[in-house]
């Protein structure tokens, strides 16, 4: 198993790169993007994100503990397992890590924003939406990079939204290793390794 993390984070790691200066990009474009229109922003991104990180968690554990046959998985564990590893995840890489980064920072507007209870009618459902996907129609491949990508722009705007009036160029290479880290490990770990921790192989 710590192979296998291993293996996949070297995979995933040129692409959250990307992502993470993409991200940096859109920054650059939208750092004097009033905070209530960032914190909107947020809000569509990170329920998208979870949508996708439900998607592929649920459908990682249906793929290998059921293989292709439908009806065969409880959708209660199922549930539980997409939901968890979701919201739980999707949580420490849109909101726990950027709030680290913007207190390092010393930004004027810090404010950790947890989306499953601060907006848990638009956030919880999203889990739910990913989940019931992946019961009848499980994909991973496709779901998974999308995930990453909304991961680092929720990201992104969760640090947007707490800026002040300007900010230096050295807080931009903080603010990418912070996008780039909320994102590379969780979204591997969420993905990948939470659902086949279940999976009991020979």
């Amino acid at each position: 198993m710590l192979k296998e993390i291993i293996k996949e984070l070297k995979e995933h790691a040129p692409f959250t790169i990307v992502g993470a200066i993409t991200g940096v990009a859109v920054m650059a474009l939208f750092k004097n993007l009033p905070s209530d229109i960032s914190y909107k922003v947020f809000y569509t991104l990170h329920p998208l994100h979870v949508v996708l990180s439900a998607l592929v968690t649920a459908s990682i554990y249906e793929l290998h503990k059921c293989g292709r046959i439908r009806g065969k998985c409880n959708l209660w564990v199922l549930l539980a397992i997409g939901y968890v590893g979701s919201i739980g995840i999707a949580t420490l890489s849109d909101s726990l890590i950027p709030y680290i980064g913007e207190i390092l920072l010393g930004l004027p507007n810090k404010e950790v924003h947890i989306g499953f209870i601060e907006e848990w009618h638009i956030v919880n459902p999203a889990a739910l939406i990913g989940v019931g996907i992946a019961y009848f129609r499980p994909s991973t491949k496709i779901p998974h990079y999308g995930h990453v990508l909304l991961s680092t722009w929720a990201s992104l705007f969760h640090m947007i939204m707490a800026l002040g009036e300007g900010i230096s160029w050295y807080s931009y290479v903080i603010i990418f290793v912070f996008l780039f880290l909320a994102v590379w490990v969780p979204c591997c770990v969420s993905d990948i390794v939470f659902p086949l921790l279940f999976v009991k192989t020979k």
